[in-house]
Parts: C-alpha cells; structure tokens; sequence
C-alpha cells in the first residue's frame, strides 16, 4: 500500500472512532507507521487530509448513487439505501463530508466536483421520482427533503439517541427498513399528488 493510503486510512479510522476533531497529523503518521513528515508530505495540513477524505466519500456517494439509478427501481427508495450504506459503511467519511468547517468544499476543487457530482445524482433521483423535469426552485425544495430525510435519520441513527430509543425486539436493520418503506411512500405519494394537481 503507498503511504498516502496509508495515512489516508489511518485519518479515516479515527474519524470513524473518535470523530474529525481527534484527528492530529501526529496521531495519523503513529498509526500509519510513517515518519511524522509524511503527512504534511502528502496532504500539507489537517484540511487536505479532511478535504481527501471528504473528496473520496463524495465520490463513493456519486458512484453509489449513479449505480442505483442504473438498476432501475424506485429512485426515493434507492436514494435512502445509498444515503445509509454510504453513512454506515463509510462513517470516517460521512462525519468529515458534511462538517462545512472541513469538509473542504469551498476550498479543495476536486472535493467540490465530487460534491457536485453527488448533487447532481441526487437532482436525478428526484427528476425520476417527479416523473418530469422540476424548475430550479422545485428542485432545491424536493432535492432538500429527500436529503433530509435520508440525512437527518442517518444521522440520528449513528451519532443520536435514536437506537437507544427502539422498542425491546426490534432491530435495527427492521427500523431501517420500515423507515425507507415509509419514507419512499411518503415521497412517491406527495409526487403522485403532484400530477394530479
């Protein structure tokens, strides 16, 4: 493996177990097993690895997604799967991507083309739910709510009380699935509404 995977991964693995803010360049070259010059080497400071790390997850949401929407399906539904893989499967990287302190968005232009790049998936996605092309303001508004939904409650289930909070039997796996259930409904409905209107 190069070094700049190396401390790469090692960045992640922190974010993953301790969070952004314990990540230091010394800690990251330690567990690595590199020279504490490495770090800066590759990555310069703190932001280039946070900016990296936010690059790299982007582009495995954007990816995800396209694939998705490539299988066909419902897009509401498939929108939240992807949104939740990429969250538990990815924590390193879904705690740094949407922390607009570091994420490295307004100042890394590879990371910010990544971003643009699962936006733009997730503008696709509502398209298909909407069954027509949306206007610039339907579109921030649709794209906004199925961000949030599938956002909020990855959130919540990761850092928030919300596993805590489940029933005696019930596991986690079934409240995610009776979420997306619910929440694709709700979405699909209120589109089908829509074409009534």
């Amino acid at each position: 493996m190069d070094v700049r995977r190396q401390v790469l991964d090692a960045a992640i693995g922190i974010c993953a177990s301790a969070g952004p803010d314990a990540v230091s360049m010394r800690d990251v070259a330690r567990r690595s097993g590199v020279s504490h010059q490495a770090p800066y080497h590759h990555f310069g400071d703190r932001a280039g690895i946070f900016a990296a790390i936010s690059e790299e997850g982007f582009g495995k949401l954007a990816d995800a997604m396209d694939l998705a929407l490539q299988r066909g399906g419902s897009p509401a539904r498939s929108c939240l799967e992807v949104y939740l893989h990429i969250a538990r499967d990815h924590l390193g990287h879904f705690r740094v991507m949407f922390r607009s302190d570091i994420c490295g968005t307004s100042t890394h232009e590879h990371t910010q083309a990544e971003a643009g790049r699962a936006y733009a998936a997730l503008e696709k996605m509502v398209e298909l739910t909407l069954g027509r092309r949306a206007d610039d303001r339907e579109m921030t508004t649709w794209a906004s709510m199925m961000w949030s939904l599938a956002h909020g409650f990855s959130a919540l289930l990761i850092d928030g009380p919300l596993a805590a909070k489940l029933p005696s039997g019930l596991l986690v796996e079934q409240h995610i699935a009776e979420f997306v259930t619910l929440a694709t409904e709700m979405v699909e409905n209120q589109a089908k509404l829509l074409l009534l209107v």
